[in-house]
């Protein structure tokens, strides 16, 4: 009897956050007869938790499979809450619908009137299709780069254009703040200065080029079995330190946002909203599309529950779903936003048509452009609205969508040869289905049905397997060049992020704002180098490259500047982000004769008595006499000698 009233009360969620019924924290009384408090404790979730509330909520099942809640929503069964789902009556009431529904359409599925969009028949590849004008493409600028980029050379500065210094130093003031009142890192914090920000940031990217199976394989201690350089940059209590206390936003304006919590004036993203903001208009402001352009959902993972809407997804666990805006050309991310919930959106035309009509701004834009979407986004109504915009778009679409064809004569047949080509037109809008090894429902506002092309695809004969040359649709030809091109901005912190498993949502976001700022910064190096006639550098060289002058540890920067140090100083907050940490004092320089400095294992045998390098901080055998200090002493880490040569003592 216990879980049919936590099934009912369920259900009763779902169907008000479906229809859109303000939520009142205190009214129900719904189930009190059973546990009052049990059901006051799940309507404090569901208010405090305002977005994610409903794991089980069909609207949130219909997004994670690719469907619009609103545009696809006549392909579910939704029931009034009064209705018992265990019940046998129900159960039978459902078998009828369904089998009601399925009469009613044909023997594939499709249904039977030809109450559609059009009246006429389907036409086949043998026949004319009109001729289309091309689009007149006039960008609001001129596509691809910004003339002051010839400037950059580096891969710092390049990255420095959309992950600015100042940006670093707001970051560095609010995780000194946070870190003094975080109880988590021992009994006093520790500040941190812009150096080390920078040094964390470009051991983040090292962890993407040397893929370790744990985190603190990258710090362990073996001679032979351990990569030297992240414990060169920091330790790995200081790594981990800043990993979880990396704060973004100002705690008080924090502290005030929490308040409105459940009103309309509450910034969902309030704690990552400064880097967001910033980083978004800086891809904005180096670059403009070229004509082709694709909007596409990308998944931010991992992430623990939030106020934010986090979806699950086969390839990633869970994650926040962000719309992109990219250039075909190059894959260039143009402009991006994170998807916050069910509350935002109008609900009056689905989410899939308000993120595309948020991302393409004919005023920021242009008109002319060619828009690739995928069957998330499709659908006539977005389309016809795009070509007001004089935007074009093409992509394709589920034949369930509402406004698809209806009508069968001619149709695509479930058996129809391979290369099979039917369409039809309803005024600009283009429907085309092909039969390749499935069937393909494609729509356009800008292509013919068929204007001759071919692909190869095998065909199995009677002995072997032959290439043979079949039709194939300008939609769909088109379509696969542009989207193929384009790829995820995620691989640079993914494995970073799988190996740590940020514990704020905002950190989880705020990694993929770094991936998408090092992705278009490695772009903007590859069309400067293009512009100059020069070589670029390959995308595994400039991270390289770019982390080393992250960490200060290139060739120019290795022996100028004193390493970062493993334990940072406590000194008196500062909002003044201008004064590194203070390097260890250098003592006056050694008397002793030149020479008379030589190394000695600390005991006959080498795998026991070790002590920590007074350099580098990884445990060596070797000490030197004269000094009575620990120093590595092997071919890859000459500590021995460095530290002689740059007369850094320490008593």
């Amino acid at each position: 009897m216990a879980s049919i009233n936590v099934t009912v009360l369920r259900q009763h969620i779902l169907h008000r956050l479906i229809f859109s019924t303000p939520m009142d924290p205190v009214e129900s009384t719904y189930g009190m007869e059973h546990s009052t408090a049990s059901s006051d404790e799940d309507l404090y979730i569901c208010d405090q938790d305002s977005v994610a509330s409903s794991v089980d909520s069909t609207a949130e099942e219909m997004f994670l499979n690719g469907l619009d809640p609103v545009l696809d929503r006549h392909l579910f069964d939704l029931y009034t809450p009064e209705e018992d789902c265990d019940s046998e009556a129900n159960l039978q009431q459902r078998k009828r619908c369904r089998l009601s529904s399925t009469s009613s359409t044909g023997g594939d599925g499709r249904e039977s009137e030809n109450d559609g969009v059009s009246t006429e028949r389907w036409h086949s590849s043998d026949e004319t299709d009109v001729e289309l004008l091309q689009p007149d493409f006039t960008p609001v600028q001129v596509p691809g780069l910004k003339l002051l980029l010839h400037k950059c050379s580096s891969p710092l500065q390049f990255f420095q254009l959309l992950f600015p210094k100042v940006m670093m130093q707001s970051i560095v003031v609010h995780t000194n703040v946070y870190g003094t009142k975080c109880k988590d890192v021992g009994e006093r914090w520790r500040y941190i200065s812009l150096k080390d920000l920078k040094s964390y940031i470009g051991l983040v990217i090292y962890t993407g080029l040397l893929k370790c199976s744990e985190l603190t394989e990258y710090w362990r201690d073996s001679q032979y079995f351990s990569p030297s350089f992240p414990a060169q940059v920091m330790s790995y209590e200081t790594f981990v330190t800043i990993a979880n206390t990396l704060h973004f936003s100002n705690a008080k304006e924090d502290k005030q946002n929490h308040s409105k919590k459940g009103t309309v004036a509450y910034e969902r993203l309030g704690k990552i909203l400064p880097p967001y903001q910033l980083i978004r208009e800086a891809c904005k402001t180096y670059f403009h599309p070229f004509q082709n352009i694709i909007i596409d959902e990308r998944i931010v993972a991992p992430q623990p529950r939030t106020g934010l809407n986090a979806m699950e997804n086969k390839s990633t666990d869970r994650g926040y779903k962000l719309f992109a805006l990219t250039d075909c050309t190059c894959g260039y991310t143009w402009d991006f936003f994170i998807y916050e919930g069910k509350l935002r959106a109008s609900q009056n035309k689905g989410l899939s048509y308000e993120s595309v009509m948020a991302l393409v701004d004919e005023n920021m834009l242009g008109s002319g452009y060619k828009l690739f979407v995928d069957k998330f986004y499709t659908s006539p109504t977005l389309f016809r609205d795009l070509l007001v915009k004089n935007i074009y778009a093409c992509g394709p679409v589920l034949p369930t969508r509402k406004g698809f064809p209806k009508i069968l004569v001619n149709r695509l047949s479930k058996n129809a040869p391979r290369g099979t080509i039917r369409w039809i037109r309803d005024d600009n809008l283009l429907f085309v289905e092909w039969k390749d090894s499935q069937e393909v429902q494609m729509c356009s506002t800008f292509h013919k049905a068929y204007e001759g092309d071919t692909v190869q695809r095998k065909v199995r004969g009677d002995a072997h397997q032959t290439l043979v040359e079949i039709p194939i649709p300008a939609v769909v030809l088109d379509y696969n060049r542009n989207v193929g091109t384009v790829e995820p901005s995620d691989f640079i912190t993914g494995h970073y992020r799988v190996l740590h498993k940020p514990k704020k949502w905002y950190q989880c976001v705020f990694y993929h704002l770094l991936d998408i700022a090092v992705e278009n910064a490695f772009i903007l190096h590859e069309l400067v180098a293009e512009r100059k006639k020069q070589k670029a550098l390959t995308r595994k060289t400039f991270l390289e490259t770019l982390v080393l002058e992250l960490t200060e540890m290139d060739a120019e920067n290795r022996f100028e500047s004193a390493p970062v140090s493993l334990a940072f100083p406590v000194a008196p907050f500062s909002p003044s982000l201008s004064t590194p940490v203070s390097a260890p004092p250098t003592p006056p320089e050694s008397s002793l004769p030149e020479g008379s400095h030589r190394p000695k294992h600390i005991v006959p045998d080498s795998s026991v008595g070790r002590r920590k390098c007074k350099l580098c901080q990884l445990k060596t055998p070797v000490m030197c006499v004269t000094c009575d200090v620990a120093l590595c002493f092997q071919p890859k880490r000459d500590c021995f000698n460095q530290w002689h040569e740059n007369k850094v003592f320490n008593s």
